[in-house]
């Protein structure tokens, strides 16, 4: 095996780099120019509209209208807060730095002397090259190109977010994972209430392609419902009920 091209640093040179680079997201760049500017680094560049800080900017928009698109369109049921909440935890520059690493775009950073790797390179530095590098797929390669490669690199980052920004959303969840697993949609029966009206309490449980399982009480609808739905995730689980059934729910 033929070794690869290296500078004095021990660094792939630059043509290797955006080779390496194009294997790694599995995209030929018809614009190789595109792709240098993408992976450039301002202390990197002959000048600071040769680096990749334009592209960062545009990616950075790019970035955050693909997921909001990803958001709205697979979680109806979360509300704006919830959708909010996710993205903003997807788009942070901990996780695009992370995921830059996983993918490995910080074997292909184009950097000045001045800027040393040492064990790695910064975090911000590397999320800035995959904003970028997400503006450059976009400019070459369109829309649907992007979009195809953020649902794979980012796939485990939004369903971890989903997990932890919505956790108290069961009724999204239980959506989701109904839809996913048997395609159906989970409905609410309404199985008693009681109180007087200024101080009532609903007993909901949640049905599921016809199985019922554990009903919960709220204070109003929208609670009982949303309890039903974590009682039902949890048997599904396997796992202890959260809300299990008291004998008085007053």
């Amino acid at each position: 095996m033929v070794a690869s091209p290296r500078d004095e640093s021990g660094d792939l040179d630059h043509s290797e780099k955006l080779s390496r680079c194009q294997q790694l997201i599995d995209y030929q760049f018809k614009d190789q120019e595109l792709l240098r500017y993408a992976l450039t680094h301002a202390s990197g560049a002959s000048h600071r509209l040769a680096s990749n800080e334009r592209l960062e900017f545009l990616g950075d928009s790019i970035l955050g209208f693909v997921i909001c698109s990803w958001l709205y369109e697979e979680y109806p049921e979360y509300n704006e807060g919830d959708l909010t909440k996710i993205k903003s935890a997807v788009v942070s520059r901990r996780t695009c730095g992370k995921v830059a690493c996983q993918i490995g775009l910080d074997e292909c950073l184009i950097v000045g002397r001045g800027v040393t790797r040492n064990r790695s390179y910064p975090r911000s530095l590397v999320s800035d090259v995959f904003e970028s590098i997400v503006a450059a797929l976009y400019l070459d390669g369109g829309h649907d190109i992007v979009r195809d490669r953020l649902k794979t690199w980012l796939k485990g980052e939004v369903e971890m977010a989903v997990t932890s920004q919505g956790a108290t959303n069961y009724k999204s969840t239980l959506q989701q994972r109904a839809q996913r697993d048997i395609a159906c949609t989970p409905m609410y029966r309404l199985k008693r209430e009681m109180g007087p009206d200024h101080r009532k309490s609903f007993l909901i449980s949640a049905v599921i392609d016809g199985s019922e399982y554990t009903a919960a009480w709220g204070t109003n609808k929208k609670e009982a419902e949303q309890k039903a739905a974590a009682n039902a995730l949890a048997e599904m689980n396997g796992d202890p009920l959260p809300y299990p059934l008291p004998e008085d729910p007053n």
